[in-house]
């Protein structure tokens, strides 16, 4: 049981089971994008439908196990199975099994694409056994608060910023500035110190706005970042500190 539940010994990293799932399922992940090639699908199509049919016999057979240990592998025995396969965890399984599952080539091609690309999902698997993916969700659940305001911030910055060139820059250059909604481009990519290029201020007020744009979002980009560092920090001392007598 050990063996399966990637949960069961924490302080010990994964076992030689999960390992082995980890593995495929990043193969699986490399799967799903060389199929978006349809010079590979096209020469070698059976290659594709066995390599594919191979992860669902494996994952299936892993969610079975997963399945049948559930009511060990709790804390409380009287948790039914029922209740585990209604948790986010196993949802997510049978959503990633169902991706392996063969593309009608009746279906338009814009649907078989979108459907290819949803394939990557399965390497959102990767969380349930990656502490540190864990203690991420846990920073962002933790901080949510801050990070709301910190949106609202940037928000309220970026609709600032648009009108400010709008009234600086529109009647000299109506193409890139000639409405809000165009200038909110230009102020997306300076907030968040992308910088394109495509669209700029021509006049000097206009470039002064700019800079000083520039230099704020320089600030909105480190504020969520300050703010997730330090509760993944914090997190990760707490983890730290919890496993520290079971090593010893």
């Amino acid at each position: 049981m050990q063996q399966i539940d990637p949960q069961a010994c924490p302080t010990q990293g994964l076992s030689t089971f999960n390992k082995v799932i980890c593995l495929a399922i990043l193969l699986s992940t490399l799967l799903a994008i060389i199929e978006t090639e349809p010079v590979l699908t096209t020469n070698w199509p059976q290659l594709f439908w066995w390599a594919n049919l191979a992860f669902l016999l494996l994952f299936s057979a892993e969610l079975a196990l997963r399945i049948y240990i559930a009511p060990y592998t709790q804390a409380h025995l009287a948790q039914s199975r029922w209740r585990f396969l209604r948790s986010g965890w196993t949802l997510l399984d049978l959503l990633v099994l169902l991706t392996f599952m063969p593309l009608s080539e009746k279906l338009p091609l814009l649907v078989i694409r979108l459907l290819r690309v949803f394939r990557i999902v399965r390497l959102s698997r990767l969380t349930r056994f990656n502490a540190s993916l864990n203690l991420l969700i846990q920073a962002v659940r933790k901080r949510k608060m801050e990070l709301g305001i910190s949106f609202i911030i940037a928000m309220s910055l970026l609709l600032t910023t648009s009108i400010l060139l709008y009234l600086v820059e529109g009647s000299s250059n109506p193409e890139d500035f000639g409405s809000i909604p165009r200038a909110m481009w230009w102020s997306i990519a300076t907030l968040t110190t992308v910088g394109y290029g495509d669209v700029t201020p021509l006049s000097p007020l206009g470039k002064i706005c700019a800079g000083i744009t520039a230099l704020i979002g320089i600030g909105i980009v480190a504020m969520p970042t300050g703010i997730l560092a330090a509760a993944f920090s914090e997190a990760y001392q707490k983890a730290k500190v919890q496993s520290g007598p079971t090593e010893q």
